[in-house]
């Protein structure tokens, strides 16, 4: 596995692009403006003509220890002893998004199938029923991750692309194959609970109408005091911590959109009636604590493997809390790793990732998430 990486801002790549590669795969994030020209998806296309080029709106774009806000952040990927198979549709085409999960997983050959990477709309899709419907169409074995399109801190419209598609409802899932590939994952956020421990009593999917049978806007607003008047986008200051009845693990969810008139809030995963819910925040420390536990995780799994590939998701949450220092957390990461392994990804409004090892894989917010790659042989892309 080797790979090719450059940054497109202010009109032009700050390392030019090949004329012809070979690369199989390029994952594309950032700037939808951009990226929906056709001077770029036609730019794009004649430099890496035999891959799958994806990627989506972000929250932040993620290229080795630094983070780029209005630019593609691009890396081509090209595999030697293993192959990639790509298949995106919209939710415009489906009832919900359990229909559209399930639908995109069974176009791929589950023969040799060994990883899953997701790229989803972050609005439009219900993340929750998204990923459940992935995990339960798969083999067991097969490791998922991914995240959310992000919209930075605006939550407005997020959007995903997948070659010359370029469009907000659609999610993409790329299937990697080969015995020779190597894979782990790691999952951390750093997020403390304060406060009760409260019940969901009147919720549908997505969308908390009440906890302990009061109005859930209106708690929430209680709650948060002085931030309340910057909802939703002071909400990811202050995400939920959410435990299912029967389950061991809690996931933490933040807030997508509020309703005002219904005293409701919409999540990006749902919140079932009956689990415990309880407010989190976090400072620094907690923060760079989380994205490390995440990185020894993933190293760990992945044993006396080298990782060439580490693909980056974290939350836009993180970003609001940690703002000037943000790039600590990648360095954090950055000094766990092999100095030649590739480091890419994106700031998001949902992550993807198992909470254990071969565990089915969650919807999470608020953490930081990575997926380590490698093949057993270095093959040098060709430009």
């Amino acid at each position: 596995m080797n790979t090719f990486q450059s940054i497109y801002k202010e009109g032009e790549w700050q390392t030019p692009l090949p004329k012809k590669s070979d690369a199989a795969l390029v994952f594309a994030f950032g700037d939808r403006h951009a990226m929906a020209t056709s001077h770029m998806l036609s730019q794009l296309k004649s430099s890496f003509p035999e891959a799958e080029i994806l990627g989506c709106s972000t929250s932040g774009e993620i290229q080795g220890s630094e983070i780029h806000d209005e630019s593609i952040a691009l890396t081509a990927v090209h595999f030697e002893k293993s192959h990639v198979v790509a298949k995106s549709d919209n939710i415009s085409n489906y009832a919900d998004s359990s229909s559209l999960g399930t639908a995109l997983v069974n176009q791929l050959d589950h023969n040799g199938l060994r990883y899953v990477f997701v790229v989803s709309d972050g609005q439009l899709i219900n993340g929750s029923e998204l990923i459940e419907s992935i995990t339960g169409a798969l083999p067991k074995n097969v490791l998922v991750t991914g995240g959310l399109a992000g919209d930075q801190a605006r939550f407005k419209e997020t959007i995903v692309w997948h070659n010359d598609n370029v469009t907000k409802g659609l999610v993409v899932v790329v299937g990697f194959y080969g015995e020779k590939l190597n894979i782990s994952h790691g999952t951390m956020g750093g997020w403390k609970p304060f406060g009760p421990i409260r019940e969901i009593t009147k919720s549908t999917k997505n969308t908390l109408y009440e906890v302990d049978h009061s109005p859930s806007l209106e708690l929430y607003k209680t709650m948060l005091g002085e931030y309340a008047d910057g909802l939703p986008s002071s909400a990811l200051l202050f995400p939920l911590s959410m435990q299912e009845v029967g389950e061991e693990q809690s996931v933490v969810r933040t807030i997508l959109s509020i309703d005002e008139d219904k005293k409701s809030m919409t999540f990006a995963g749902n919140l079932p009636e009956g689990a415990k819910c309880q407010l989190m925040r976090a400072n620094y420390e907690n923060l760079i604590d989380g994205a490390q536990q995440a990185g020894e995780a993933a190293i760990q799994m992945m044993g006396s493997n080298q990782p060439s590939l580490a693909l980056l998701v974290s939350c836009v949450g993180r970003r609001m809390i940690l703002d000037q220092l943000i790039e600590e957390e990648l360095e954090t990461i950055a000094d766990l790793l092999p100095k030649n392994c590739t480091r890419t990804g994106f700031y998001s409004y949902g992550e993807l990732s198992p909470h254990v090892p071969l565990g089915p894989c969650h919807l999470h917010n608020q953490t930081m998430t990575l997926t380590l790659l490698s093949e057993d042989e270095v093959y040098k892309l060709h430009k």
